[in-house]
């Protein structure tokens, strides 16, 4: 079997545990990290041109207003095929209850017939928010597995619940 992790991440301003920090590496990187070093996955960082706000708050305004308007921002690059792979791991930060709209610009155009999608959401109290329901809008003829969601001031130190995450629906 042959993985594959999509993911956006953002270090620096954060919110963590009720306030703003500023972190070195972006919690849902660690959570990627986890799954290519045990299973042997192919990562694909999601990267915007226009790179999002250094602010936190500033930042937060920016995804907010992008839902608002289901914009599609720019990537750095884009991934065009994904059919050697067999499971794709869709993760990233809860951003107004949704993954940032950049994770739909990269999945949007590929073909997940017979791939089996695993939802990862890093949140600070959100949960999966409504991540799921939002990639099987955009996703037809995969399979979906329950999603998992990890507490982003937590992410660093969750590698087993994601491990056992992935053994348990791989």
């Amino acid at each position: 079997m042959k993985n594959l992790v999509i993911y956006y991440s953002r270090s620096g301003e954060n919110y963590v545990n009720g306030s703003i920090i500023k972190i070195d590496k972006g919690n849902t990187e660690y959570v990627a990290e986890f799954i290519e070093d045990a299973f042997d996955a192919d990562m694909f960082k999601i990267e915007t041109v226009k790179e999002y706000s250094a602010s936190y708050m500033d930042c937060i305004r920016e995804a907010q207003k992008e839902l608002d308007n289901d914009e599609r921002p720019k990537l750095k690059r884009y991934l065009d095929d994904i059919s050697e792979y067999d499971n794709i791991f869709i993760a990233g930060p809860c951003w107004w209850g949704t993954y940032p709209m950049a994770v739909f610009s990269a999945i949007e155009g590929l073909d997940f017939n017979g791939k089996k999608v695993f939802p990862i959401m890093t949140h600070e109290g959100s949960g999966m928010g409504h991540c799921e329901s939002d990639l099987k809008k955009h996703i037809s003829g995969a399979t979906f597995v329950k999603g998992l969601a990890i507490h982003g001031a937590d992410a660093s130190r969750s590698k087993n619940t994601v491990l056992d995450w992935v053994r348990k629906n791989i």
